[in-house]
């Protein structure tokens, strides 16, 4: 990348209390020199000793930025959870900008990711049927086409980038999820007696409250609205929050998670039909969802309910 190239696209920085992972992500932002940087930032929780010292050390890493940039900070006194901070957060966000690229504090993306987003966030800003660019690519190295990217009816959210106009259609609160689920709405959308069964079961948990996320309404919001995101055709972000710090992922139980960060080639080539890649997709429900770290989280709920302790101990914080 050209060492004077500066992003014009604004980025989002969403930060806890994690400066170890932080620093290094800061570190890919600052390489490509934002010209406007977006911090949302969730509070401590008081009974957590030490806390408070971790989420000081996190926000002191974006006093480094040294570079020509707008920086605008949205930093939270109390713990709002992962689920409503980055849900507030970035409604703070899009009052204010049409497009952003999104990153947590464990995403590093490629270098190459931010181009690939600014192009794209142009080309389809006025195209309803996209509501997203991921960074992630979950295939295992199988070539899903001979284009740049494909289409697919999973919103990755491991760095990402979206519209307002997309954002605008979020349901935090899912209040089409019992509707959705008498019509058997999933059916329609996902064609497969499993996946139906594995994302009702899912759904329901965060309908009822039990999961405090936010990625999983986003990813209904986009099926109630028949979106599509664009997924580059290699990997394009590396997760390092697998650690003791970690809310969700403390550990690597899926090879998807493992994929090695590649560059994207630019010019980039375009697909020119916009149609759903159904293989990519299959792939992906088999190997990276049910495959993954809901089963452990499903055997979780059946030992906590048969202890009957209430459900809601279950991921309370960011």
């Amino acid at each position: 990348m050209n060492q004077d190239f500066q992003l014009q696209t604004p980025v989002v920085l969403i930060i806890f209390k994690r400066p170890h992972t932080t620093e290094k992500v800061f570190a890919a932002i600052r390489q490509i020199k934002p010209a406007k940087l977006f911090v949302i930032a969730d509070g401590p929780r008081l009974e957590r000793s030490g806390e408070k010292e971790k989420c000081e050390a996190t926000r002191a890493i974006i006093e480094q930025v040294d570079w020509e940039c707008e920086v605008l900070k949205d930093y939270s006194d109390v713990n709002l959870g992962c689920g409503k901070r980055v849900y507030s957060g970035l409604n703070w966000v899009f009052s204010q900008v049409e497009e952003a690229i999104i990153l947590e504090d464990d995403c590093i993306p490629d270098h190459s990711f931010f181009p690939f987003c600014e192009e794209l966030l142009k080309k389809y800003q006025n195209d309803n049927r996209i509501t997203s660019i991921s960074a992630q690519n979950v295939q295992l190295g199988h070539q899903r086409t001979n284009y740049s990217y494909y289409f697919s009816r999973y919103a990755h959210c491991w760095g990402w980038a979206t519209w307002r106009r997309a954002w605008q259609l979020y349901d935090f609160e899912m209040k089409y999820w019992d509707e959705a689920k008498n019509t058997n709405l999933l059916q329609q959308v996902l064609m497969d007696s499993q996946a139906v069964k594995y994302w009702t079961e899912l759904f329901q948990l965060v309908k009822d409250g039990y999961l405090n996320v936010w990625a999983y309404q986003w990813l209904f919001t986009n099926w109630l609205q028949s979106g599509l995101a664009i997924i580059p055709n290699v990997n394009l972000v590396e997760n390092i929050g697998f650690d003791a710090d970690s809310t969700h992922l403390k550990k690597k139980d899926n090879k998807t998670i493992d994929m090695p960060m590649q560059t994207m080639e630019f010019p980039l080539k375009h697909p020119p039909f916009v149609i759903r890649n159904s293989q990519a997709d299959e792939f992906a429900q088999r190997i990276a969802y049910e495959g993954g770290w809901y089963k452990r989280l499903k055997a979780s709920v059946k030992k906590i309910l048969k202890k009957q302790i209430p459900l809601k101990t279950l991921f309370v914080g960011m």
